[in-house]
């Protein structure tokens, strides 16, 4: 999955970035207050794209 489309399947689950780490991007989920990371890789493996969405507690994209 390509990460652009990883951001706004986040954005659209009422996510919303909290800051730019190193090699990270640290994104929080605005109604349970869960946060993950998600990698600046252009190309987002499937099962780590699902494993942040569960991190999150959003709907798998």
């Amino acid at each position: 999955m390509k990460r652009r489309a990883l951001l706004r399947h986040l954005t659209a689950m009422d996510c919303e970035l909290v800051r730019e780490g190193g090699n990270h991007s640290w994104w929080r989920n605005r109604r349970s207050n869960k946060r993950s990371a998600v990698p600046r890789h252009q190309e987002i493996h499937d099962l780590l794209a699902k494993k942040i969405c569960q991190d999150l507690g959003i709907a798998d994209p």
